[in-house]
Order: C-alpha cells, then structure tokens, then sequence
C-alpha cells in the first residue's frame, strides 16, 4: 500500500497514525474507504461528523427530507440558518468544514427497492441510521445480497440499539442479519416513531458515536466485530447490554431454506431515507 500522505493530513490524523492499531497504513485504509450513510438525521449527523473527521475518503449520504426547526435539538449536523435547505446539502455543507479533501456524494432521494442494489455496489461499507422499519429492512436485504457490511443503528425515547450484520462469504457467515433477531416489520402503528414518542437528543449522539466506531473498526479490520451481537444502551439506567445472536436457520433471508430471494418482497411497501 502506497503512502504519500500530504503535510497537513501527517498534522490532522497524527492521533490515529500514532496508533499501533492504525497507523499509517490503517489511514490510508480509512483514506480510500467509501461509505453510505442512509438517513442526515439524529443518528446521521454523529456518524458523517465521525467519519469525515476521520478522514473516511468517500462518503455518500441519500435523504430527501429538508432541515426542520424540530431537528435541531438532536440533528447536529445542521444549523438554524439551514432551515428549509435539503439535509444532504445542509450535511455537506457542515462535513465540508470539517475536513474539505473529502469526497461526498449527495442522494438528494429516498432508498427504494429500485435503485438500492446500485446504491450499495458503490460502497465498501453501508451504515442505517433510519427511523422506520421499511427502510430498515430493506436495507438489511439490499446489504445482505450485494454482500455488502452494513452497521445499524436504532434510538426510541432513551433507548438505543446497534449491531453489526456482515453473514456472507467472505465476512461472518455465522453472524446474523437484521431478520434473525427481527424476522419481519411490525404491524404499522405499534411501535412509535421518534416523531411521535420523542427522543432525548443526546443519546442520538452516544449510538450515533457508537456506530462511527464500530464502522471505522470494520473499515480498518481492528478490534472485535459487533456481529453477533446485538448492544442495547439504556440512558435512563446508565447500562448497556450485550445479546449474544446467531445466525437462524430459518431465517426467511439468510436461513437454510430462504423464501426472500430478492428485493421484490419490499416493491409494496414504501421506504425512505429517515429522519431521525
């Protein structure tokens, strides 16, 4: 691996290239990663923020929302001058001032059955940070058939979730998908979203961190991997918790006799890039 790192990026990641762990090399790793960020919301912003000041190489971000008063007491990538503009150029306007040699690729769209396969053949590693489960099921399927790492994040009131699902050749075909520990969406209605139960804006910021991590250390091939199992933060009680998960034999995706065989399960129902 070539390294010809410039004098002002020697100066802005010498605390990872003093890592043993990273490094030079590592660096350069996280230099030529490219990365999807699906949703520039309360888990969105934490995340892009991370990896930008990483120096993570490429950065894609699919949202069609636009920036709302109401975001702002979670969504820290944006600012109350932006109001009304897209979060994907709100967020790039934000990542941009952090770090400007990073290349960002803005999806000013929702995540469908349609275009999610094309999305994903772009990135070395997709990251979820939605807050419906249409969107997150689709991503999970569209990760698991374009064999593609995927770190999902969840937050509701003060509770939030992340786990890694990587169980293709290649990665951890022990490990689960999203479907092993949730095998199917809820019926609508019965589990809130952050719009309508409410979320401390905070905690957007501990998972959110928490995701940035776990990515960076899939990117980088350190530490251990979360796939397998699932982490469960409670804010309220200061806790967290670590589930051990398999992979299901009977899982409808990934399990010994699938039924779900491509993304056409999701053509009736509706996804989008969440919010947050």
């Amino acid at each position: 691996m070539s390294l010809d790192f410039s004098e002002d990026q020697i100066q802005r990641y010498a605390r990872h290239i003093l890592l043993p762990q990273v490094g030079g090399q590592g660096q350069q790793k996280l230099l030529d990663a490219k990365v999807l960020v699906i949703g520039a919301g309360g888990l969105g912003s934490p995340v892009l923020m991370y990896l930008a000041a990483a120096g993570v190489g490429t950065l894609g971000i699919i949202d069609d929302d636009v920036v709302d008063l109401s975001n702002l007491q979670r969504q820290i990538v944006h600012t109350t001058e932006r109001i009304g503009v897209s979060k994907v150029e709100s967020a790039a306007t934000a990542l941009r001032a952090i770090n400007p040699d990073i290349n960002l690729v803005l999806h000013n769209d929702r995540i469908t059955p349609a275009n999610a396969m094309d999305l994903l053949a772009c990135y070395d590693l997709v990251t979820d940070g939605s807050d419906n489960f249409a969107t997150r099921f689709l991503v999970n399927d569209a990760a698991y058939f374009s064999k593609t790492p995927l770190v999902s994040g969840a937050i509701l009131r003060f509770d939030g979730q992340i786990s890694t699902f990587k169980n293709f050749p290649g990665g951890d075909e022990a490990g689960p998908c999203y479907r092993c520990i949730f095998r199917e969406p809820p019926p609508p209605g019965q589990i809130p979203s952050c719009s309508e139960a409410g979320v401390l804006g905070a905690l957007c910021g501990t998972v959110g961190s928490l995701q940035a991590t776990e990515i960076l250390k899939e990117l980088l091939g350190i530490g251990e991997s979360l796939s397998g199992s699932l982490l469960i933060y409670d804010a309220l009680a200061t806790q967290f918790r670590s589930i051990k998960v398999k992979r299901d034999p009977g899982c409808p995706l990934c399990g010994d006799h699938p039924t779900i065989t491509g993304l056409s399960v999701h053509d009736q129902k509706s996804a989008g890039a969440c919010h947050g």
